[in-house]
């Protein structure tokens, strides 16, 4: 169940080996150590000696030289196994990336390196209270004093800042020619002064801990700026097209890990005569919930090639789609697989209950999937809009 047909040797390989890693650790683990208040520091430490944290980055930085299609399949047999690691999709997806493509050389042989090898970790703030959605509304300013930049500014959402060595920090600085502000992307290291933190409580149950940080005149040299200033959005959907494509791969190992406790389920439940299975009215749903994520998939390792081939607006199109049905095909696959193990479905020992939250977050996050709508009715329908 779930093997793709289109993927070359080599995915394959890298797909069944990325299985047998997260079937060693599993949803015990992964249950144990939300528990415990920890994190997932040896199944991060074994995909790092596996290769497979820096498979998507460049050979001469110590990464595998692969893309996101590569790190997309580790992020889906992970959590497929029931073990996902956030931090894939934030640091050597989105910070990793833009990096990559954007970062001076200092920076690159700073950073990328230690992505690769899992000894550091970045994180990635971008939403803030007032704005949401709207990334064109961000209000987190920087502006240049004697050499150096001076960020102010309030971000919300951000995971694993407490963990990670640096945030790459969306910003705005000033266009002098039209005095209208336009992004920017600064790496702030976690103990910069006026870089605050505090955790935001959450229903989740998860080892990233989500925070808000406040920017207080924080001061960072030149070089902390990523890329050119004027290059605005193109470095800032760098990193966000492999957010979304990252994060239908989360929802999908999510669809598929749920999906396959409920088939098991099925097949071996038994209250009348014959398993729970040989029933249409719980053998069709969880039918259409594995087809609804074979099709999420598809159109995920179509964004994921484009991205690879540097068609960025081809991407974007094909990542928000992905995104949006993969999370419709995650929601739906836990709904169900919850549904046929009926009170079994709620308890801690089949550990499904706590999924019915976390699938929905790949319909509010990065982006909810009301703006993917908005997205594809204007971009790709030519539709007009109603802002």
């Amino acid at each position: 169940m779930g093997t793709p047909t289109i993927e070359s040797e080599e995915h394959r390989a890298l797909r069944a080996a990325v299985a047998a890693l997260g079937n060693r650790y599993g949803r015990e683990y992964f249950a144990r150590v939300v528990a415990e208040g920890a994190h997932t520091d040896e199944l991060w430490a074994e995909s790092a000696k596996l290769g497979y944290l820096g498979v998507n980055l460049p050979e001469e930085h110590g990464g595998g030289g692969g893309g996101i299609v590569e790190l997309s399949i580790v992020l889906e047999e992970l959590g497929a196994a029931g073990c996902p690691l956030l931090m894939l999709v934030v640091s050597p997806a989105i910070c990793g990336t833009v990096l990559a493509r954007f970062g001076t050389e200092e920076q690159k042989r700073t950073w990328l390196p230690g992505l690769a090898d899992g000894s550091r970790k970045m994180a990635f703030g971008i939403t803030e209270p007032d704005a949401g959605s709207n990334s064109h509304r961000i209000t987190t300013t920087a502006r240049k004093d004697s050499g150096d930049w001076v960020l102010n500014g309030r971000k919300v959402f951000i995971s694993g800042v407490d963990i990670a060595d640096a945030t790459l920090i969306v910003g705005r600085t000033e266009d002098a020619r039209t005095g209208r502000l336009k992004p920017c992307l600064f790496i702030v290291p976690r103990d910069t002064p006026g870089f605050g933190r505090s955790p935001i409580a959450m229903e989740l149950s998860a080892p990233e801990k989500q925070f808000e940080l406040t920017l207080d005149e924080v001061r960072l040299p030149a070089e902390a700026l990523v890329g050119d200033e004027d290059a605005g959005l193109l470095q800032l959907f760098a990193g966000l097209n492999p957010e979304r494509i990252m994060t239908a791969a989360f929802a999908l190992g999510m669809g598929r890990y749920a999906l396959g406790r409920a088939v098991d389920y099925a097949r071996t439940r038994q209250v009348w005569k014959e398993p729970i299975g040989t029933h249409q009215s719980l053998a069709h749903p969880l039918a259409q919930a594995h087809i609804e994520l074979e099709l999420a998939r598809l159109m995920m390792q179509k964004a994921a090639h484009l991205y690879d081939a540097g068609d960025d607006m081809g991407a974007g199109e094909a990542a928000n789609m992905a995104k949006y049905a993969a999370a419709e095909a995650a929601v739906h696959a836990v709904d169900q697989a919850v549904h046929t193990l009926g009170g079994n479905g709620l308890t801690q020992e089949y550990g499904l209950a706590s999924m019915i939250t976390a699938a929905r977050v790949a319909r509010i996050a990065p982006v909810s999937r009301e703006m993917i709508l908005n997205f594809v009715s204007h971009q790709s329908l030519g539709l007009p809009k109603s802002y």
